[in-house]
């Protein structure tokens, strides 16, 4: 329950992980500020590996300079924190000489994704003035293809009776079939371990955190591509879906695998479109 509130509250991941890192350093906060670091932000990036969600962050080592500690004891003093309060959150490694790695746990992982999948995360919408102005004709045609290849999946499979839209989709507007009952998607195992391990899977996932990461995070002074944004999660759905089959011998042996790689898609869909129309300010056709 307490992923799901988080996870209501904060639509990237990047937030989630930050919040939990504010809350473990109040031991060095004076009148709501960090002692020892002047910027007041806290160091935070994402890994580059695919194959695990992990955030990375010095503050122990920026803490060290300013409270006469070293980095690897205020890295343990945070760490213990976190793995008091946070441990359904992330998992917590600190690495020499005071980095703290932070990886997201699976479960943490899979509310994420039901919440793309339904369409329910909050992606604010931006004001006019901050859309990006397309450049490449060829970017924009590959964001849109990938866009209505992921609705032209999501049909075939509400027909096939493997996923319910809300409402009938013959003849209905994006709008009335874009939402889909809420069912849980069942992202993990019996062990908890997430089904999506091929490593176009994970690829694709990485995209989708890097892309809501940036979209909450960003600030107004476009200093990010969303046109290359657009094109890197592009690229990687068309990956995924030649690379991991739905249909075919996958739906007969492995349901519950055909049912996360749907949710995966319709994920990549809700993220597609949201950038297509509130970044790019262009419509995210159903078809091409």
């Amino acid at each position: 329950m307490h992923q799901k509130l988080l996870v209501s509250k904060y639509a990237a991941i990047k937030q989630i992980v930050y919040s939990q890192l504010v809350t473990a350093l109040n031991i060095y906060t004076s009148n709501g500020a960090i002692v020892g670091i002047e910027d007041g932000k806290i160091p935070l990036f994402k890994g580059r590996d695919d194959g695990q969600i992990l955030y990375i962050s010095g503050v122990a080592l920026r803490l060290s300079k300013s409270q006469n500690s070293k980095a690897m004891e205020i890295a343990g003093g945070i760490a213990a924190h976190l793995l008091a309060t946070s441990s359904d959150f992330f998992y917590v490694q600190i690495v020499p000489p005071g980095w703290i790695h932070l990886e997201l746990t699976h479960s943490t992982l899979a509310v994420w994704l039901q919440s793309l999948a339904v369409g329910i995360a909050c992606l604010e919408k931006v004001q006019a003035r901050e859309v990006t102005l397309i450049q490449n004709s060829s970017r924009l045609f590959a964001i849109q293809y990938a866009h209505a290849r992921c609705c032209s999946l999501v049909l075939l499979a509400h027909r096939e009776g493997l996923i319910n839209l809300s409402k009938s989709v013959s003849g209905s507007s994006p709008a009335i079939w874009d939402v889909i009952d809420q069912q849980p998607i069942p992202w993990l195992n019996c062990d908890d371990k997430l089904r999506l391990t091929h490593p176009n899977e994970a690829h694709l996932i990485s995209e989708l955190v890097q892309v809501v990461d940036d979209w909450a995070l960003s600030d107004c002074s476009g200093s990010v591509n969303w046109e290359k944004a657009g094109l890197n999660l592009s690229q990687a759905f068309e990956t995924f879906w030649c690379n991991c089959r739905i249909w075919g011998e996958v739906k007969n042996t492995s349901p519950k695998l055909t049912q996360a790689r749907l949710g995966l898609l319709m994920a990549t869909k809700f993220v597609l479109r949201s950038l297509l129309e509130e970044k790019l300010g262009v419509s995210a056709l159903l078809e091409l």
